[in-house]
């Protein structure tokens, strides 16, 4: 005779009652997830959270109320819910997850570790994606399950990650973000994306800091342009001082007018655009940009243009000198903010401050009608800029139910039982909106979970420095926390040291100096995670412009455009396909949702459903605006329900 205890086994009860869960994150899942686990019968839980309450959570986030604004998640969260479950053992932790004090040994004293970072729209593993890559190599190397979740709008995913029996969090390569070339930015923008990027980099070109990747001038050495091949290389490393004009960077010339609003205003979007002009090859298949005077329109009868659009005041979209007058007066703003800062000080871009927001707003969108694009409302360039997917708190229930259901069968010894699910915006073909999959095992090429992990990189020896392979390779790409690092040369040459000091003069040497050469090989520990990866050099000269290296056997930032989007960047408009009408669209941008129908409950799902195998991850300008996220199988761009780590409260609020 089965002894209950309520509705649940005897012997799994004391199991929830005795042993100690660790819960990562207090937001939208962390609230449901921690309601369903006390009701369920978990006694012992600890929550981390480093995040504070904001006005924006408490639409959905209920163990928060408008008193707590500004207060510890993790902190309110425990005692909100031991209010209605006081006989609960809950500790809480108003930290980061990426302190040195939670390593191995912290995470071998629970059952079970659920990672609730809802909304996680990194879709690249970098540093961003820390947090969920150092619980999945924490929980493997401790040798405990990890339950991963995610959400994004309406769509979900549970997962279970168990060492040797189940794939890893990084067994499967994650969607690269969408990146474009820095002469794309800079010169030939096509989509109003390219144009809200160039705007957030000038922001950190003008207030800031700066970034030489992030250059906002016309880029004299893109191939395209007018310059004959043998003028290209030699403008591409062009001196300090190009004939009696000595350059200085977009900041220091800002400084020296001041930051006088118009004297921006003409050099960014007249003196530079002019310049484009010049570049003659450009404009031989696109239509030409053209340049905008801040005295032209102010003497012209643009003044009296109307708004378009209907709605919030967010939702509108502006005329030219609607959003020239934006552009002088969030320069303005920020100038204030700037010297009330101690000399050097430097701004930092949010897409919560009205006046950054405000400045992204406006200068995307002149350089949008510059190019002959659709302007954007506000909330669209938010969006956009802000990586932002809506959270709703019906997906949040339920994939904070389903984690619960996945705990409970791994604490009665039926991991095998455990499954993938997926929560789907419309039903499938057997009218099902959760999905279960069978758990794919450990990918034998995984570089984290595999007994040996080892990775062949791709890059030139003679221009690839120490500084880049510590910070670019292993911190960004591999996301390593201290790397050290020796060369398998017979002597163990220390190349990277994690003791600060220690190796520094070696910075700024080139791998070639230290007798690196195509089949080197590097070893890389990094002890705050337990993880020892080796590193194959394969040398090569023939990389793309604007690569630095790539991961040989993973996937490219980007897959060929099909013919039909060919055709349509290639085209006369430089902007997109609906240019008739300025957009004035009340939410954010997406794509349609391309969810693969699995029309499978249970075993009939296997591996071969999973993503195809792909070639080379490459490094390019970054795109600070677009939302792509992870899962084991296709779905959109945008629209992944096992988003990576990040920011896990993005919501859209827009408010006159």
């Amino acid at each position: 005779m089965v002894q209950l205890v309520g509705s649940l086994r005897k012997e799994l009860a004391e199991s929830l009652s005795n042993g100690k869960v660790l819960v990562v994150g207090a937001g939208g899942i962390g609230c449901e997830l921690l309601k369903n686990l006390v009701l369920t019968g978990f006694k012992n839980i600890e929550v981390i959270d480093l995040d504070t309450i904001d006005v924006s959570n408490l639409n959905r986030q209920f163990l928060f109320q408008k008193k707590h604004v500004g207060k510890s998640k993790a902190q309110v969260a425990k005692e909100s819910v031991l209010q209605f479950c006081p006989s609960a053992n809950i500790t809480s932790y108003h930290d980061s997850i990426m302190n040195p004090d939670y390593n191995v040994e912290f995470f071998r004293q629970f059952q079970l570790v659920m990672n609730a970072l809802d909304n996680r729209g990194i879709p690249t593993i970098s540093f961003k994606d820390l947090p969920a890559t150092m619980f999945n190599r924490m929980c493997l190397a401790a040798d405990i399950p990890l339950i991963e979740s995610g959400t994004a709008g309406y769509l979900g995913q549970v997962t279970v990650i168990k060492k040797g029996m189940t794939e890893c969090y990084e067994c499967q390569p994650k969607p690269t973000q969408k990146t474009f070339p820095g002469c794309t930015i800079r010169n030939t923008p096509s989509e109003p994306i390219h144009c809200i990027v160039w705007a957030k980099y000038l922001f950190n070109q003008l207030f800031g800091e700066e970034d030489a990747d992030q250059e906002v001038s016309p880029d004299t050495a893109d191939p395209e342009a007018a310059w004959n091949p043998e003028e290209t290389a030699a403008r591409a490393t062009a001196s300090e001082k190009d004939g009696d004009i000595k350059r200085v960077s977009t900041k220091e010339w800002a400084r020296s007018t001041g930051y006088d609003p118009i004297k921006l205003f003409n050099k960014l979007f007249k003196d530079d655009i002019m310049y484009l002009l010049t570049m003659d090859k450009l404009w031989k298949k696109r239509k030409a940009p053209t340049p905008l005077d801040w005295q032209q329109l102010e003497n012209s009868g643009c003044r009296q243009e109307e708004t378009t659009g209907s709605g919030l005041k967010d939702q509108q979209v502006l005329g030219v000198w609607g959003y020239c007058q934006l552009f002088r007066h969030s320069v303005e703003t920020l100038r204030s903010q700037l010297q009330e800062k101690e000399a050097g000080a430097e701004l930092v871009w949010d897409k919560d401050d009205p006046a950054a927001m405000d400045f992204v707003t406006a200068a995307a969108n002149l350089r949008m009608h510059i190019f002959s694009m659709n302007m954007k409302s506000r909330f669209d360039v938010k969006s956009m800029a802000g990586n932002i997917i809506p959270a709703i708190a019906t997906t949040n229930a339920v994939i904070a139910g389903l984690i619960v259901l996945e705990g409970l069968k791994i604490l009665s010894g039926e991991l095998e039982s455990c499954r993938t699910i997926f929560l789907n915006k419309c039903p499938n073909l057997r009218k099902k909106l959760l999905v279960p999959c069978v758990l794919d095992p450990p990918s034998t090429n995984c570089y984290v979970c595999a007994s040996k992990p080892e990775v062949t990189v791709k890059l030139n020896v003679h221009k690839t420095s120490v500084l880049c392979l510590q910070d670019k390779i292993l911190k960004e790409r591999f996301v390593m926390v201290a790397p050290d690092v020796q060369i398998e040369d017979g002597k163990g040459t220390i190349l990277i040291s994690s003791e600060e000091g220690e190796t520094e003069a070696n910075n700024s040497k080139l791998l070639a100096d230290f007798g690196i050469r195509n089949g080197s090989r590097l070893q890389a520990d990094d002890f705050l995670q337990d993880y020892t990866l080796l590193i194959n050099i394969l040398h090569t000269e023939e990389l793309e412009r604007d690569v630095e290296f790539e991961v040989v056997g993973e996937a490219p930032d980007g897959a060929p455009l099909p013919q039909s989007n060919k055709e349509e960047v290639n085209s006369i408009s430089n902007g997109n396909k609906d240019s008739a009408q300025p957009s004035t669209s009340s939410k954010a941008p997406s794509e349609d949702d391309d969810v693969m129908i699995v029309d499978s409950d249970e075993e009939e799902e296997t591996a071969s459903s999973s993503a195809p195998a792909t070639v080379g991850t490459k490094r390019k300008h970054s795109e600070a605006g677009t939302g792509e996220t992870s899962t084991k199988r296709p779905r959109t761009d945008q629209s992944s329900a096992a988003a990576a780590s990040g920011d896990n409260d993005d919501d859209i609020i827009a408010l006159d």
